[in-house]
């Protein structure tokens, strides 16, 4: 992998860069479409390159260990193969899911014990497995096995789970180093920086992780409840830090609003399940703010979705008619919807790339920041 920055924001650290893979390049800043278990959900692969114009998607490690498995992972040929998708995947390490299983997992120096949410059997990540399994998916871009700590957060345990965060990604570092890329084309992988919200645990983490010196550096452990001004204060910490040569990818973040604050802090990549799980529940976000299509006013506005949408679902079907189909909760609403959101989202972070290029960010960021935040 590789990576250029190509222009820096002379008002913010707003940044556009290209990454490099042998699956095609990525234009930063970029959103990153979820695709959980081998799948955007309600969206097919040739709808997300043609249309929402995706030029990178997320696989999740801990669900597709469980199922399909992989045995049949091996035998498709890795998930590029098994999902008929040719463009990167970036999968995470499962650490989040993990961390999600309250009640339902062990967390010690060896590694994290938990029950399956299928059928309740056991099962250990360890910092050496898991690589070994993001290995077999075939991911172009693999994270580091990390504990992501919840919120609020006990400052002790906040420190003790960023120190065995860093023990975790050494011992990744040298199983990663010591196995050979799968199915013919190159393998990465991120580090994580954690340390709840707790500015020298941030700092701390940060100088060690960009001390591995790999490829690209990801930020993890927001997202999880904190107030959106502690989240920025973490991640302004954090890219004063990390290499300004390498890509920076926050996960799990977040609404319009996030994306374009963190953009304008230094980030280069996103990932979020939000523009698809809220669509299924008839949220939409659009340049002038967000629509609820249940409201009562959209039952006979019979006016594109989003006039200014980048989606061709925005001037093909109607509001009154995805409001029909979201309360009949029909399926094509939810797949119309999310078809709209995910284009928004994907339009949102090149658009702040062609903005940073043409050095005019700042005062479009200004100018959309006012119009997200309205519900319209």
């Amino acid at each position: 992998m590789d990576f250029k920055l190509e222009k820096k924001d002379p008002q913010s650290k707003a940044r556009a860069g290209v990454v490099k893979t042998d699956h095609g390049e990525i234009k930063t800043p970029i959103f990153m479409p979820v695709g959980t278990a081998a799948t955007v959900k309600g969206v097919h692969q040739v709808e997300l390159k043609e249309d929402v114009k995706a030029q990178i998607i997320l696989g999740n490690t801990y669900h597709l260990y469980l199922r399909p498995g992989m045995d049949i992972m091996e035998k498709a040929g890795g998930l590029h193969k098994f999902m008929n998708w040719d463009k990167p995947i970036l999968t995470d390490s499962g650490g989040y899911q993990v961390y999600s299983l309250s009640g339902r997992r062990k967390i010690k120096e060896e590694g994290a014990t938990f029950k399956s949410h299928i059928d309740g059997s056991k099962h250990l990540f360890t910092p050496e497995n898991v690589m070994d399994v993001q290995r077999t998916i075939g991911a172009d871009i693999i994270m580091a096995f990390d504990e992501c700590t919840p919120y609020p957060c006990d400052y002790r345990y906040a420190k003790n789970s960023m120190h065995m965060t860093h023990r975790w990604l050494k011992r990744c570092c040298e199983r990663f180093d010591s196995t050979d890329d799968k199915y013919g084309y190159s393998q990465t992988l991120f580090p994580i920086v954690q340390g709840s919200t707790y500015k020298d645990l941030r700092k701390q983490s940060a100088e060690k992780i960009a001390s591995f010196e790999r490829e690209g550096n990801a930020i993890g452990g927001l997202s999880v409840g904190e107030p959106d001004d502690e989240m920025y204060e973490m991640c302004e910490i954090v890219t004063d830090i990390l290499p300004e040569d390498k890509p920076r990818y926050l996960m799990g973040v977040g609404t319009p609003l996030n994306i374009l604050e963190n953009i304008a802090l230094g980030i280069d990549m996103f990932d979020c399940v939000m523009p698809t799980r809220n669509a299924r529940n008839g949220m939409l976000f659009t340049q002038k703010g967000t629509i609820n299509i249940k409201n009562k006013k959209w039952e006979d506005d019979f006016s594109p979705i989003d006039p200014d949408g980048t989606s061709y679902v925005d001037s093909y079907y109607t509001k009154a008619y995805l409001r029909h189909l979201i309360t009949s909760k029909e399926r094509l609403g939810g797949q119309i919807a999310t078809l709209h959101n995910l284009a928004f989202y994907i339009w949102l972070t090149n658009e702040a790339r062609e903005q940073i290029i043409a050095g005019t960010f700042y005062d479009w960021k200004k100018k959309m920041v006012k119009q997200l935040g309205q519900r319209l």
